[in-house]
């Protein structure tokens, strides 16, 4: 261990201790409150300095917080213990702010990740073969179109507003050369996500062969919309187009799985992580501002924990 190391480290226990001091004399709290912080805080810098090197308190971020909340989540604390956990963090850094040890806590907006929530169903591979087989199957242009939409949902995870309506994707959001398409997400982000081969060729089919056709339908007084998809009258397809076309692809495929426009992004996730992409990636191909949100993708089977298991445990 360097001595900048041991230098972190020290300041690290030196700062806990006065704000434990802090707690016992000026705040009065019970020793066991004071302990159940002093375990916390002591989780905490393990947890963190296990992701790195040892760092000083005033370079922890936002960010690396977030992390530390989604490992309690994924080693089965309970959702009160995990509210402790960050209420005694966030306490923590808020003191060292108003002491001016630090600029700003970067824990005020650490929250506890809600849990109970319902998942979408996931599709398995066969189920999404299907459904886009159906999709290609409906009659003219707009058959064409939704293999393209919902193909590009599923192989892009992107949301039904990032597709379409006022934030969906337009023909200069797309480089079918290259391979990818910018985004607009949640809070007017902008992410970059990679397309493979197969869906850019079948984009590069529809813009020219079958959009053309809905723009026609449209009004020519008008200048023709850069909407990539359109609808039968040739305008911008809203969400509950999509919607349209999503269900009555569904109700033809013999898919008996609950599927909205979510389901296709969940299961790009689930099927992402399936196949060895790290949580990381499929975070920033998510456009999730926590890794805490992508977290909830990791409900491996048990057989698929199974193999894992047995092609990385050296006595397996």
């Amino acid at each position: 261990m360097t001595t900048a190391t041991k230098t972190g480290t020290g300041h690290q226990d030196h700062q806990v201790t006065v704000f434990l001091s802090h707690l016992r004399s000026e705040r009065g709290l019970a020793a066991n409150t004071v302990n159940a912080y002093r375990a916390d805080l002591k989780q905490l810098t393990l947890i963190i300095n296990q992701r790195g090197p040892s760092i000083r308190w005033d370079h922890v971020s936002e960010r690396r917080l977030q992390d530390y909340a989604a490992e309690l989540v994924h080693r089965g604390y309970t959702q009160s213990s995990v509210a402790r956990k960050i209420a005694a963090i966030r306490s923590f850094f808020q003191f060292l702010a108003e002491e001016g040890e630090i600029v700003k806590s970067p824990a005020d907006k650490l929250k506890a990740r809600r849990q109970g929530r319902p998942l979408p169903d996931v599709l398995t591979e066969e189920d999404v073969v299907t459904l886009l087989k159906t999709a290609s199957e409906g009659p003219g242009a707009e058959g064409v179109r939704d293999r393209a939409m919902l193909e590009l949902t599923y192989a892009a995870g992107l949301r039904v507003s990032e597709v379409v309506g006022p934030t969906g994707i337009d023909l200069s959001s797309l480089n079918l050369e290259d391979g990818w398409v910018r985004v607009l997400g949640k809070g007017s982000k902008e992410r970059v996500v990679p397309l493979y081969p197969g869906i850019a060729e079948r984009l590069r089919y529809f813009i020219r062969e079958a959009r053309p056709v809905l723009v026609a339908r449209g009004d020519h007084l008008r200048a023709a919309p850069r909407a990539v998809f359109l609808n039968a009258q040739g305008r911008p397809l809203t969400r509950q187009g999509y919607w349209l076309a999503l269900k009555r692809t569904v109700a033809t495929s013999g898919v008996t799985t609950n599927v909205t426009p979510h389901t296709l992004r969940h299961s790009f996730a689930t099927h992402l992580l399936r196949g060895g992409a790290s949580l990381r990636h499929v975070q920033e191909l998510l456009g999730h501002a926590s890794i805490a949100t992508t977290q909830i993708y990791t409900h491996l089977t048990d057989d698929q924990v199974r193999r894992v298991f047995d092609g990385a445990h050296p006595r397996a």
